[in-house]
């Protein structure tokens, strides 16, 4: 019961009531969960039969998650949170070092690159998880209650970071209860019990 398409570069909301499916299917669509039937198609190509390797090589490279709960290492700094996935793509050294750099600049963490996880405010570590999601130059965001664990003002300035990825080129689908988030997506998906039973434009 679910059709859904994700335009190159598009931003799109997806929201409704607890338990109605969203997480579900942001992990279908970032190839986390293989949907029981119908197909999924990235760049074209249906990712729905491959199996765990193929899935984690696409999941690695070319799709960038953020959550609800951060989920940074709690044993590494900003900058080795930001730096591993690019080591597990087979970046060298060198480049690594440089990208994550430039990232944690571009999320406004430079300066608490040598800093682990406990040091960080919860707005600051989902800064860093954001750069992480960005490691590899993924061409999908897919966000899942970024601003959940956040006071207001602080989800506001995650929120206007989603925007500023999306600006750059990132496609960003984003799960989200608050209203004003969603309401910077350029399409609104509304879903109840597992389905997909509405949807907003906004110019």
């Amino acid at each position: 019961g679910v059709t859904l398409g994700i335009g190159q570069g598009e931003y799109v909301a997806i929201v409704g009531p607890s338990g109605c499916g969203k997480s579900t299917l942001l992990h279908i669509l970032g190839c986390v969960d293989v949907a029981t039937s119908g197909q999924v198609l990235f760049d074209g190509d249906d990712v729905s039969g491959l199996g765990d390797a193929a899935r984690s090589r696409i999941r690695l490279t070319r799709i960038g998650f953020v959550f609800q709960r951060f989920f940074l290492l709690p044993m590494l700094t900003a900058a080795e949170n930001v730096e591993l996935p690019q080591a597990e793509a087979g970046a060298s050294r060198l480049d690594r070092t440089a990208r994550t750099r430039m990232l944690l600049d571009y999320v406004g963490l430079a300066h608490r690159a040598d800093h682990r996880p406990s040091q960080l405010s919860g707005g600051e570590m989902q800064r860093v998880a954001i750069a992480r999601a960005l490691a590899n130059s993924p061409r999908l965001l897919l966000a899942d209650e970024p601003t959940g664990e956040l006071d207001r003002a602080t989800g506001a300035h995650i929120a206007a970071l989603l925007d500023r990825v999306h600006a750059d080129g990132t496609a960003v689908v984003v799960v989200t209860h608050d209203d004003a988030v969603a309401a910077r997506a350029q399409r609104t998906c509304r879903m109840a019990d597992g389905r997909v039973v509405g949807e907003e434009r906004r110019t």
